[in-house]
């Protein structure tokens, strides 16, 4: 029989991956830990919605002339006879669930996440997957330019931190959809004169979408564009101003960044800011991040008109280019104990031990194979926990236990009854000398102590009123039972 096998264009995360470790699971789960860490720090929420939805969603947002409606989308009718559409972009379902849950009437600005795959039929190549999966975020009700700075700001913030290097950050505007018709006028002009130069895709694009061929990576497109007009001389007061603020706002973050006037993004969508993170690492999929202002979006799909501006960052291009940069990665953490019952009753013990230090939240496990001792401490290796601990007759009875260090094959004895606090210390162990060496270091101006020292005397007082209601809730007590004993 025939082995079946993944369908083109797609891949599995697999726990233990050696020869492709970007679709190493542990590895997955670090980006995306970061990721959610700094959304958090930045005051986004998370948000989730359908892999598919109605096919016209992705038609009027996205728009008709681009690739990704015309060419790459995963489209079906269901039994019912509907058009529907695996989501190839986040933004247009992260907007339909806001308007349909009237999200607008619970609060006047809405920071939303997602970390989701999308999905695109294209040619498979590095980066470029057709089910591929994105980080997100939406900012909705606010036209503040500053919030557009914000937004990159987040981007280049967790590239950063991630330890990504070689990053490129490149902004532009392209204005109002008026200031964008005059341009789009200005450019056909242009090209008439450049039409046979053009790339066969740009020649398509001529007519239903002249923008696009400004984004076009066909060397006989690139020569064409770099000769012609600017967007950014063909600006309103407004969007030029907005774009300003922009530059302003990353200068005094210290975020390097270069203007390409060029530079539109693939989706009808956008207006005003635009911009794009990218890497060398992956050849000509290099960009990592992108996104900008789309302020008409909402009360184009028939909500209420609210500005709106938002970002994608793709997850295998992140980890791609951190194994091409040989980025470290925290090693992933490892079960604390392997305990290893030696008998029938000793297995009945264990499976009740591991429980209950489960639920102090201790990573355990145990051996349930029954192999000789060698065997199971082999296995033990090779899963790299910390402690071994084998229980049999004389553990049983003496209620105490040996818990062997397998890195450094230190043996320590512990009382079973006290095992789960034993095992907790030593699982903070790293936390807490974090946290004493920055209690411990001495403060740098007066500010620090006097912040320090009002907090301190505002547990002093807590502690106090709660130690004064402990009291006069024993003394009620008391009263209540001399009263009962009177009776």
């Amino acid at each position: 029989m025939e082995e079946i096998k993944s369908p083109p264009g797609v891949f599995d995360i697999l726990p233990d991956e050696k020869s492709d470790l970007w679709r190493n699971a542990h590895f997955w789960h670090y980006v995306e830990g970061v990721i959610r860490r700094m959304a958090k720090l930045y005051g986004f929420h998370e948000i989730r919605t359908p892999l598919f939805e109605k096919t016209e969603l992705f038609k009027r947002s996205v728009g008709e002339g681009t690739d990704i409606v015309s060419k790459e989308m995963y489209t079906f009718q269901d039994k019912g006879d509907r058009s529907l559409t695996l989501r190839p972009e986040g933004t247009a379902p992260v907007i339909r669930a806001f308007i349909e849950h009237q999200l607008a009437q619970q609060a006047p600005l809405h920071k939303l996440y997602y970390i989701a795959p999308m999905f695109r039929y294209e040619r498979s190549q590095a980066g470029r997957y057709r089910q591929h999966h994105q980080f997100g975020v939406e900012i909705i009700g606010s036209s503040a330019p500053e919030q557009d700075a914000e937004m990159i700001d987040l981007a280049y913030s967790i590239c950063s931190f991630l330890g990504l290097k070689n990053l490129s950050v490149v902004i532009n505007s392209i204005g109002t959809a008026e200031s964008r018709q005059t341009y789009r006028a200005a450019l056909k002009d242009f090209l008439k004169s450049q039409f046979e130069q053009l790339s066969p895709d740009s020649k398509g694009r001529f007519e239903t979408n002249p923008l696009r061929i400004l984004d076009s990576k066909d060397p006989r497109d690139k020569e064409v564009i770099a000769k012609a007009p600017s967007i950014l001389n063909f600006l309103d007061e407004e969007s030029e101003a907005h774009f300003e603020i922009v530059k302003q706002c990353l200068d005094a973050l210290e975020i390097p960044y270069q203007v390409n006037p060029f530079l539109v993004r693939g989706l009808d969508y956008y207006n005003k800011t635009v911009f794009e993170i990218t890497s060398g690492e992956l050849g000509a999929q290099n960009s990592i991040a992108g996104g900008g202002r789309y302020d008409g979006l909402i009360k184009s799909l028939g909500g209420p008109d609210l500005p709106s501006t938002g970002f994608a960052m793709g997850i295998e291009r992140i980890l791609q280019t951190m194994i091409g940069q040989n980025i470290s990665i925290p090693p992933s953490s490892k079960s604390l104990l392997f305990l290893i019952p030696m008998g029938e009753e000793a297995c009945k013990v264990c499976y009740k031990i591991q429980h209950d230090l489960r639920s102090q939240g201790l990573s355990v496990q145990m051996d349930y194979s029954g192999k000789k001792l060698n065997k199971a401490m082999q296995y033990a290796n090779q899963l790299g926990v910390t402690f071994v601990a084998v229980v049999g007759d004389q553990e049983l009875q003496s209620q105490e236990v040996e818990l062997k260090n397998m890195a450094t094959g230190e043996k320590l004895k512990a009382p079973l009854l006290h095992l789960g606090r034993i095992l907790l210390v030593d699982a903070q162990s790293d936390q807490f000398l974090q946290l004493w060496n920055t209690l411990s270091k001495p403060f740098e101006d007066p500010a620090q102590t006097e912040f320090f020292l009002s907090k301190l005397s505002h547990n002093i007082k807590q502690t106090q009123h709660l130690t004064s209601s402990i009291q006069k809730a024993m003394l009620d007590i008391l009263r209540l039972v001399q009263n009962e004993n009177v009776d």
